[in-house]
């Protein structure tokens, strides 16, 4: 693994999307929230479209094509629709922490109430193979359910489903923070006080961090790993861990 971290401290893999159907009849990746990540998607390849819920805009659907820009904040709901072919590079905020459970999937509130349940459905046998290829469908199966649920409910109306996902969410998560606070110190954080630190030098005209600069390349170390939107190809850099089977 490289030692030197992306721009900023962010996050990069390439999703080439889920061609599953679901019982909506939409081809595409398993729902899910972010809790303390923004996400944003680089369209390379082929079509298709971004599903979102927010309490302030409900539902949304945006097309993506190739050249489209995507994001979104914590707590969008996001899905995404493959149309033909569609291939997005995805850059993460605060790297490392979306794959150590900063998403949480849309799985029906029984499950999301139980801890174990969410555990089992949320985790995959392995890495590869038909038994994870199953369980990977069945996740995107049972989180499309209770997409729906939300979905219906913001259509009715009523936030207060979607408020529900929100605090057991932050349950799900919470025992989780103090690692992701270590994370975030000394992955993005970090990168933003070396650039305080590099401003200060260059405004009393010390040039000296420059003496240390060095130019890196990477390529894939893992392709077709199991995300949540699709099958992923992954870089082993400094910040990022295994994709998210399960904590």
């Amino acid at each position: 693994m490289l030692d030197a971290p992306l721009p900023g401290g962010i996050g990069l893999s390439h999703i080439s999307a889920y061609t599953w159907q679901a019982v909506d009849g939409v081809c595409g990746g398993s729902p899910h929230i972010h809790l303390a990540c923004t996400e944003a998607y680089v369209v390379t390849q082929g079509e298709g479209a971004v599903q979102t819920l927010t309490l302030d805009d409900g539902f949304t659907e945006t097309p993506l094509a190739p050249g489209s820009l995507a994001w979104f904040t914590p707590g969008t709901v996001h899905r995404m629709v493959n149309g033909s072919g569609l291939r997005v590079t995805v850059l993460m905020q605060n790297s490392g922490l979306p794959e150590a459970g900063d998403a949480v999937f849309t799985f029906p509130p029984q499950v999301l109430d139980d801890p174990d349940a969410y555990a089992a459905a949320a985790t995959l046998p392995g890495t590869a193979g038909p038994e994870t290829d199953s369980a990977a469908l069945g996740r995107r199966d049972l989180a499309v359910e209770g997409f729906l649920l939300l979905r219906e409910a913001l259509a009715d109306g009523d936030t207060g489903a979607l408020r529900a996902f929100h605090r057991a969410a932050a349950r799900i998560v919470a025992p989780k923070v103090t690692a992701w606070r270590e994370r975030w110190r000394h992955g993005a954080l970090a990168a933003a006080e070396r650039t305080g630190e590099q401003l200060d030098a260059l405004a009393e005209g010390d040039p000296s961090h420059l003496a240390a600069a060095h130019a890196y390349a990477a390529g894939p170390t893992r392709r077709g790993g199991y995300g949540m939107c699709g099958r992923r190809d992954e870089y082993a850099l400094a910040g990022t861990t295994l994709p998210y089977y399960g904590e």
